[in-house]
Formats: structure tokens, C-alpha cells, sequence
């Protein structure tokens, strides 16, 4: 099992152009330590990116899932960013998002090894009819977030996402003889004296606040440069870079399938993760390959590289952000 030419490399990963589906096939069974991907939703209305009707959509994506149980190993974990939709003309939410859930477990075997939810503060009111104009729904801000598994136990290590205490607990921690006042709790949660000390950290929640407002990236100001158009989807660096510091270690190797524009390969590379990146729209990807320029980059460096590499020409991009022929 070969996979074809990427279309350009990096120091530690490859992005290649074509169908997942067929791309999965080629890649070795159980080698893969995180798959994190956002497919294109099953939105009512098509969109640039290539989305799927919703009532075809729950058999569409378990066709990705039984490839992406093949690849994974046994500590590996899948998570699966998925948006929220309403029912064609009704103001009814969809269930597209859990029964897919659902069939991912009961028909693939994997495990829900935790939902996330990740709040997107800054998305906009929608849908419009049911919004902003009739009034009778309010906006719709988060997404589900899947985190699968093949096994009870993946890899996975809280230790390596903990978020800053708050200022109350801080305070506990200078003072705990004047914070600390020991009852039992109606939970039957009672809190120790251990409860006040310094681990480095909180321990983070399922609910993900992470607003999506890139606007000032090198991606985005390089697609700008050469009057392109960035990918109309991406979701945020600090949603993928949450999942691959709390699952994976330096080394590990991770997948996105819907690679759009490799927000997950670039992380991964900032945290020194070997990444495979498969997206079927050659525009998107050779765009993609913007991440890891710096904003130095001439306009017309900018546009030769996005001309070759829609020639489908392999490119390699080295740390010095130094283009190169791959041989």
C-alpha cells in the first residue's frame, strides 16, 4: 500500500489531493495515533466546500469511519467535529450529528470516549428565518465534538491541557487556612486539603470556548496577496491544537481527512507531530501550503508556488520557508 506523490511536504508531514476514501486504503492498518477532522456539514443549502445532502449524509460519513477504525491504533483516538442543522423549512433541529454518533458505536464498535462541545462566541445569528426574523430561536454557537476510540483507554493525558486556575482558586492556594472550610457537600463531593494545591493548572472542561475569528494570519493575508479565496470553513487553530497536545505526544503521527486548509497540519507541525493531510479540492490544498509561509514572502514567490502547486508540481517546504523541488 503506496500513496500517491503529496502535493507538497513539510519537516514533519505531507499533505496529498484527492478522494479520502480511497486515499484511507493505501494507508497501513493501525498506524495512525489521532485522526481530528471537520467534514463538510449536512447543511440545508450546498456550499463552495462540497457538502452532502442530510438525509444522505449519516451513510456518507460511516463510510470514512469504517476506513478510519482501520487505520487507527489500538491507543489512537478519533474526534469528529461536527455542526448543528435544522430540518429543511422547519424550525426543528436535525439529529444528523447523534445518529451518526450512534452508528459509530453500535455498528463500527468504537467507544465515546467523551463528547466536547466546542462554543464559538463570535459565530454569527443563524439560521436567519428562524433568528432574525421570526424571532423564535436563539443563535447557534456550538458544536458537537466526538472524541471515539477503539479501546477503553487511548492514549490521552490531561496533564498537557490544563487551563490557569481562576482568581478564586488562586487565592485558596496563597491562603488555604483562611479559604478552607471543610462540610459535607449534599453531592457527597466533599473536598479535601489537597484541593489547594498547585498543580499547574485546572482541569479543563468538555466545553471548549474557542471563538473563530482568524483575520490576520499568514494564510489569510497571503491568499489576499494574490487575490485568491481562503477556504470558507476553517475551523480554528486551538480547537485541533487542544486535541493533539491532550492525545498524541511529539512524534505521534496525525490524520485529518477533510483537510480543507490544513489548520490540523500546522499545528501539528508547531507541535512537532509527524501529519498526513487528504483533501479532494486541489485550489484548497495548494492554498493550504500558505500556513507555513511567513508573511515575508514576495508576491510573486507566493503566487509561483500557488501556481505550481496547482499544476499538481510536489513541492517541499522546509523550516527556512526556503521552496524547493521534492526529488
Amino acid at each position: 500500500m503506496t500513496l500517491p506523490n503529496p502535493l507538497y511536504t513539510t519537516d514533519y508531514g505531507a499533505a496529498y489531493v484527492g478522494d479520502s476514501l480511497k486515499l484511507l486504503d493505501q494507508l497501513e492498518s493501525d498506524s495512525i495515533d489521532l485522526v481530528i477532522t471537520s467534514p463538510p456539514f449536512a447543511l440545508q443549502r450546498k456550499k463552495t466546500y462540497g457538502n452532502v445532502e442530510q438525509e444522505d449524509y449519516v451513510d456518507w460519513l460511516l463510510e470514512f469511519g469504517k476506513k478510519v477504525y482501520r487505520v487507527l491504533n489500538s491507543t489512537g483516538s478519533f474526534v469528529l467535529d461536527l455542526g448543528g442543522a435544522y430540518q429543511s423549512k422547519r424550525p426543528i433541529r436535525s439529529l444528523y450529528n447523534y445518529r451518526i454518533l450512534i452508528k459509530l458505536c453500535d455498528e463500527l464498535e468504537f467507544r465515546l470516549a467523551e463528547e466536547f462541545f466546542w462554543f464559538n462566541p463570535a459565530k454569527l445569528p443563524s439560521p436567519i428565518e428562524w433568528v432574525n426574523k421570526r424571532k423564535i430561536r436563539v443563535k447557534d454557537s456550538v458544536n458537537t465534538v466526538w472524541w471515539l476510540s477503539k479501546t477503553d483507554n487511548p492514549k490521552a493525558n490531561v496533564s498537557n491541557v490544563l487551563v490557569p486556575y481562576s482568581e478564586r482558586m488562586k487565592k485558596l492556594q496563597a491562603d488555604p487556612q483562611k479559604y478552607y472550610k471543610p462540610k459535607e457537600r449534599p453531592s457527597g463531593h466533599d473536598i479535601g486539603k489537597n484541593f489547594a494545591t498547585d498543580n499547574g493548572g485546572a482541569i479543563p472542561s468538555n466545553l471548549l470556548e474557542i471563538p473563530n475569528t482568524e483575520s490576520n494570519s499568514s494564510y489569510i493575508q497571503l491568499c489576499n496577496s494574490i487575490a485568491i479565496p481562503p477556504h470558507p470553513a476553517r475551523f480554528p487553530q486551538k480547537l485541533p491544537m487542544f486535541f493533539i497536545n491532550f492525545l498524541t505526544e511529539p512524534g505521534d503521527k496525525v490524520l485529518d481527512i477533510f483537510a480543507g486548509s490544513n489548520t490540523t497540519g500546522f499545528v501539528a507541525e508547531q507541535l512537532e507531530r509527524n501529519w498526513i493531510a487528504f483533501e479532494k479540492d486541489l485550489t484548497y490544498l495548494a492554498a493550504s501550503a500558505f500556513r507555513f509561509l511567513d508573511k515575508s514572502q514576495s508576491l510573486e514567490d507566493v503566487l509561483s508556488l500557488y501556481e505550481r502547486l496547482c499544476q499538481q508540481e510536489s513541492i517541499c517546504i522546509t523550516t527556512s520557508n526556503q521552496l524547493a523541488l521534492k526529488s
